[in-house]
């Protein structure tokens, strides 16, 4: 049988609870896209309100995946994500392809990027090093803490992330009513806005906002190390996901009312110029430092996920038996050590803009094919203790939203979409190659 459905559930003494995967969801989520992705956006939509509904539907499409995603991992719970369920409802090679991809990419290219976004921030306010510098010392760092022990990296996590949160908050509080010069905001519906919402620039758009709210299953990756998984895993994607959603919301409405829209268009520091127009040049400089934290937390909480579907497919495969290796701790050190390679890899070689988009063109084809496992979950009668709120109405929108995209990336943007099929291709060559021998 394939090793995927014969893995026995992990066993260890080492668990995190319920507010520590919480707080990896958060944390995947909120970092680099939400500080800088509005600039992308702006440059090809004109209305602050088409914007926000932009977001709105972005938070949409991720509250209707979290729904799925609980479904799947209350009744599959083990760790490694898309790479269990794809493997488990459809076939190894399915799953393999998205453990591939998150292995090569799907969480080095967000880690990457967040400590690129650091680098920029930190340098803005603070020129000692460049920025490529401070980006590659901040992954050697967070990679540092979490090789130490799983339960230091999810206590560190927890308390980064809660101050996050906190930082955010007084953020948008200080914007909303200390900004002295905010933008007058037209947020009455009108045509305009109306016929924006079906243009390519909105669809195209909607991937940088997927991207930033990418992470809402960042705690099914962790499933097998966490208490009670079948309770605990649902209800940290579903609270995670709608913390976020409204600090996300929130957020931009403070971007768009401090700066100008012309200004912030085909800008990366979204944050440092609103924080800049809010508080002033010292100020602004001091929340750049608050920015720059954040992505801190994001660094942290793509270790502490990605390198487990690693992980995973060395318990599954022979001949990548290294990855499942742990220290005496219980830490997957070449896992990591894997994904912080990589990560650096495209730290030094890659380009913001074009990363952002073909990971976002990728994760959207496995998170299609993960949302539609729970149509196959109920056929199966698999079932778990959470079952998908609003079924089947929900999966339906993710699905289509996310289908939307994906025809429009393959149309806007086939470079990067094409450079992630190669990826996938690649993968291909690599499972015929190890699959002949398959762990039992």
């Amino acid at each position: 049988m394939p090793p995927s459905l014969t893995a026995a559930p992990e066993v260890s003494t080492r668990k995190i609870g319920f507010l520590t995967a919480a707080t990896v969801v958060v944390s995947n989520m909120v970092g680099t896209g939400v500080f800088t992705s509005l600039g992308f956006q702006a440059a090809g939509i004109s209305e602050p309100l088409t914007l926000l509904l932009l977001w709105a539907i972005g938070g949409l499409v991720a509250l209707c995946g979290a729904f799925s995603y609980a479904e799947l991992g209350s009744a599959l719970p083990r760790s490694g994500g898309e790479y269990h369920y794809l493997s488990r409802l459809y076939h190894p090679m399915v799953g393999f392809l998205s453990g591939w991809f998150s292995a090569t990419a799907g969480f080095s290219a967000p880690m990457a990027l967040a400590a690129m976004a650091f680098g920029q921030y930190f340098y803005g306010v603070v020129p000692v090093l460049s920025p490529l510098i401070l980006a590659t010392i901040l992954a050697l760092c967070v990679t540092a803490v979490h090789l130490v022990e799983l339960r230091i990296g999810g206590r560190i996590q927890f308390v980064m992330t809660l101050l996050e949160v906190v930082l955010i908050a007084f953020f948008i509080i200080c914007g909303v009513f200390m900004t002295p010069a905010p933008v007058a905001l037209h947020l009455v519906p009108d045509a305009k806005n109306i016929s924006m919402i079906f243009c390519p620039a909105f669809a195209v758009s909607l991937v940088y906002v997927s991207y930033a709210y990418s992470g809402w299953n960042g705690s099914t990756y962790l499933a097998g190390e966490i208490r009670n998984p079948s309770s605990n895993l649902p209800k940290s994607i579903l609270i995670g996901t709608g913390i976020v959603f409204a600090l996300y919301i929130l957020l931009n409405f403070v971007f768009l009312r401090s700066t100008p829209l012309p200004a912030l268009a085909g800008k990366i520091e979204i944050g440092l110029l609103s924080a800049v127009n809010i508080f002033g040049s010292a100020g602004g400089k001091i929340m750049g430092m608050v920015i720059a934290f954040c992505l801190v937390s994001s660094v942290s909480s793509m270790i502490m996920a990605g390198p487990r579907i690693l992980k995973v497919m060395g318990e599954d495969y022979q001949r990548l038996s290294l990855f499942s290796r742990v220290n005496s701790r219980g830490v997957p050190w070449v896992a990591i050590l894997t994904q912080t390679g990589l990560a650096l890899l495209m730290i030094w070689t890659s380009t913001f803009k074009e990363v952002m988009t073909f990971t976002g063109f990728t994760l959207a084809l496995f998170t299609t094919l993960s949302v539609i496992g729970v149509f196959v979950l109920r056929r199966r009668k698999i079932a778990g203790s959470y079952k998908t709120t609003g079924y089947p109405v929900t999966p339906i929108i993710f699905l289509c939203l996310n289908a939307w995209m994906i025809v429009f990336l393959l149309w806007k943007c086939p470079k990067e979409s094409c450079a992630g099929l190669g990826v996938l291709a690649a993968g291909i060559i690599v499972y015929f190659l190890i699959q002949r021998r398959p762990k039992k």
